[in-house]
């Protein structure tokens, strides 16, 4: 049995590992990253979609169905936002965290940009639009309102009327706003707004029924988004129709399964939450908790608008009385204190499920918890990286110390091996045989050397999705070049970084930290002798390159770690190589490398 045989299927699993991130994961992440951004930049990004009043409900009688988008495919005649937004009177809003207005046309949330992040890492990018009102380009907006029963004649609010303000100033985390609506016939509709410091609106409605009869209304929230929007296209991160459906749990819908298979309508439920989420952002209704109402996800393919939305119990309005319906409205960045915060605070069901933490989110949080813990005390992410890859080592040095003991002993008996090699070079069976009873005799696991390999697959997993997915990671710079540790390496070897004006290909984009994660995984990988075999020693030669290649497009955050973590297992082997009295072997080994071979008589 070939004393090399294991660590090299533990390096092929790893490739296999890596090969499936590179050509599915990575690749389609960066350029679909590159797409999107130019998408966003773009002033003629598409065309205006369709205003989407409420529809006069469809069901039995009784039953209310919830409230859907206007069909109607004609343009409006805005190709920009700001025409957009100037065509309808509108309140400010100014909050730490929020800058837009509130459309007094419709009474609805159509304008919202994020203050503290910006499009792109230069200074002057602009900051990241959320909410766009209808006849912009991207359509992405807010509404409540009420609707009634089949048949029933009432007049009442639309996409389309317009409110009057009763309060004056802007909407701020101070000033809440008010505004009014009278239908002429006996029924007076208030709809406010207020919004914290961060990203959670209050939407309280009002109605006062002084029509000479008694109504029935329903309460109803919807958001819209006109489009199918850029996507990461990454199978493990969901961008896409959102919610926790009471006992349903987590509903994922993505944008093509909608367009393909129809509306989602779970069964109504008390608590819950829904919405739209995107790698980054989240706009989502939360109805009050504990009153029932019914959930749906939907495609208007004639207007190309997606919608979720909820529809409320039935409230009567006696004559003379007024009634009230309350909600709340996230809309902003997915930061993971805010919203585990607000799913306390508010009693918001599995609100933190907004953050897509996958199958693995008992490896993904704590890491993420870690290093957030880590960047707290050190005010750097990359360091806070650094820091908790020595933590793991430090946990998991019984195994990897097992690991280098039991590969040490193997170097020991290197000569002894070598003499049941050639004792038995016609006979692999008694050679493997006689190599397993020299395991035997000396403890040593020939599997031990799989160890810190295996170790680190799902470490480098979890690291990668907490560097994916959470804002924190965003534009979070760490040292020099890298000023944004979720992105890759900016610079190349090809353009000699940045010397020579020129930008080559993706993938040739090997910058300086893949180059030192290569050097160190050489080195790691030239602390024992080369394997016999001339096929085992040019995979061992050739991994380090191809791994450069490969973890080049991965973010720089990753890299650093996988450069950090070389370094630290070859010092970690070389102490525990000395202590077992072993000589280390990685100057002649590399020099072994670059050693010109003689040439074979005959030849």
């Amino acid at each position: 049995m070939n004393d090399n045989r294991n660590m090299i299927v533990a390096i092929v699993m790893s490739l296999v590992v890596l090969l499936g991130w590179q050509f599915f994961i990575a690749g389609p992440q960066l350029e679909a990253q590159r797409e999107a951004q130019q998408a966003q930049l773009a002033d003629d990004a598409q065309q205006a979609g369709s205003s989407s009043p409420v529809a006069q409900p469809q069901g039995a009688s009784g039953q209310v169905a919830a409230p859907g988008t206007e069909s109607g495919t004609a343009a409006q005649s805005f190709v920009s936002r700001d025409q957009a937004l100037a065509a309808s009177p509108r309140l400010t809003i100014d909050t730490p965290s929020l800058s837009g207005s509130v459309n007094l046309k419709g009474a609805k949330l159509d304008d919202l940009r994020l203050k503290d992040y910006r499009q792109t890492l230069a200074e002057d990018s602009p900051t990241v639009v959320l909410f766009s009102p209808k006849g912009s380009p991207a359509p992405y907006y807010a509404e409540h309102g009420w609707v009634a029963d089949p048949g029933v004649n009432l007049k009442l609010p639309s996409a389309d009327t317009v409110w009057t303000a009763e309060t004056s100033g802007n909407l701020t985390p101070y000033s809440p706003i008010i505004l009014s609506w009278d239908n002429g016939e006996g029924l007076v509709f208030k709809r406010s707004f207020s919004v914290d410091e961060n990203y959670m609106f209050t939407v309280d409605q009002e109605v006062q029924n002084n029509s000479g009869q008694n109504v029935q209304l329903y309460p109803y929230g919807l958001i819209a988004r006109n489009g199918e929007p850029e996507t990461a296209g990454f199978f493990v991160l969901h961008e896409g129709l959102i919610g926790v459906i009471g006992d349903e749990g987590l509903q994922e819908i993505k944008y093509s399964d909608l367009i393909e298979d129809g509306s989602v309508r779970p069964g109504r439920t008390n608590k819950g939450w829904l919405g739209f989420t995107d790698k980054y952002w989240a706009a989502t209704l939360i109805p009050d908790p504990g009153t029932e109402f019914q959930p749906n996800f939907s495609y208007n393919a004639r207007s190309q608008n997606f919608q979720t939305d909820y529809l409320g119990d039935a409230t009567q309005v006696a004559n003379g009385a007024k009634i009230t319906s309350a909600s709340l409205l996230y809309a902003g960045a997915k930061v993971t204190s805010l919203i585990e915060g607000y799913q306390e605070s508010d009693n918001i069901h599995n609100f933190d499920l907004m953050i897509d933490w996958g199958w693995f989110y008992f490896l993904t949080k704590p890491m993420f918890y870690a290093i957030d813990w880590l960047y707290s005390l050190v005010g750097n992410f990359g360091i806070a990286i650094l820091l908790v890859t020595v933590i793991v080592k430090a946990l998991f040095f019984p195994l990897a110390n097992k690991s280098y003991v039991s590969m040490s002993k193997m170097k020991l008996v290197q000569p002894q091996m070598t003499e049941i090699r050639e004792k038995f070079k016609d006979d692999k069976q008694k050679q493997q045989q006689a190599m397993m009873e020299l395991y035997k005799k000396e403890k040593i696991n020939p599997l031990a050397g799989c160890l810190p390999m295996v170790i680190q697959i799902p470490v480098f997993f979890s690291l990668y999705k907490v560097l994916f997915v959470t804002i924190e990671m965003r534009h979070a710079p760490f040292f020099g070049w890298i000023q944004d540790l979720s992105a890759p390496d900016p610079t190349t070897i090809f353009n000699l970084f940045g010397l020579i004006p020129w930008d080559p290909p993706s993938f040739l984009m090997i910058g300086i930290w893949p180059l030192i994660m290569g050097f160190t995984m050489f080195l790691q990988m030239k602390m024992n002798p080369a394997p016999a075999e001339p096929a085992q020693q040019m995979i061992f030669n050739w991994m380090p390159v191809l791994f450069t290649f490969m973890l080049a497009t991965f973010p720089a955050g990753l890299v650093i770690y996988w450069a950090w973590n070389n370094s630290l297992s070859v010092a970690q082997q070389a102490i525990i190589m000395h202590r077992q009295g072993v000589k280390l072997e990685l100057f002649s080994n590399v020099k072994d490398t670059f050693k010109r071979k003689p040439k074979e008589e005959g030849k």
